[in-house]
């Protein structure tokens, strides 16, 4: 009774994070963060990160790779099944609505001024995830040059409107990180054999 109990709120938790955040994976990460690590201490803040960076670094979108794994942490298999279910379904119940009267609906005034004020609320989610977790970065000499050259790389190239993917800054972080990592071992090891 109480597994069941943990299943049905985790499905309405992840259905109520996806009929209320508009604007995809990165305006969800806030609310996921708010409910997942505050509300319900299902994830720690430190698993909740890097949760994260898996998340974004899989193939799908980072609110589904999320929920799934959240999911299964707290209740299996069937967890990660509900919590799948409960973020993607009220984005497929919307979408299917709006495509039985798109055109209607685009039509309408009031409906083009609310996503008007939709996207700059989107605009405000994702830009609050992003300084949550730069304040959550580990202050180091690698990090914060890491993300310096980053966001001066990625400002640059949008503002000269070259298209340069995502994904090419996940593998550069990720490639770098390793690089620096496999560095610093092989140097303490040769610093612990020297002595």
């Amino acid at each position: 009774m109480n597994k069941l109990k943990t299943l049905l709120k985790l499905f309405f938790t992840m259905f109520k994070i996806g009929l209320f955040t508009f604007g995809g994976g990165y305006a969800m990460v806030v609310v996921l963060e708010n409910e997942m690590v505050e509300k319900k201490g299902w994830v720690e803040q430190e698993e909740f990160y890097n949760l994260l960076a898996i998340a974004e670094s899989t193939p799908g979108p980072i609110a589904i790779n999320s929920s799934t794994y959240i999911g299964y942490k707290v209740g299996g298999i069937l967890g990660s099944i509900l919590a799948t279910l409960g973020v993607v379904l009220p984005s497929f119940i919307i979408i299917y609505l709006i495509s039985l009267f798109f055109d209607a609906f685009l039509s309408l005034t009031l409906v083009a001024y609310a996503f008007k004020g939709i996207q700059m609320a989107v605009c405000y989610l994702i830009f609050s995830a992003g300084v949550k977790m730069v304040k959550k970065l580990k202050k180091n000499l690698f990090n914060l040059v890491l993300f310096s050259l980053t966001f001066v790389v990625f400002i640059t190239l949008t503002l000269l409107s070259i298209k340069f993917s995502s994904i090419f800054y996940i593998l550069i972080g990720g490639i770098s990180s390793l690089t620096i990592f496999s560095i610093s071992t092989i140097v303490s090891r040769n610093k612990g054999g020297a002595r």
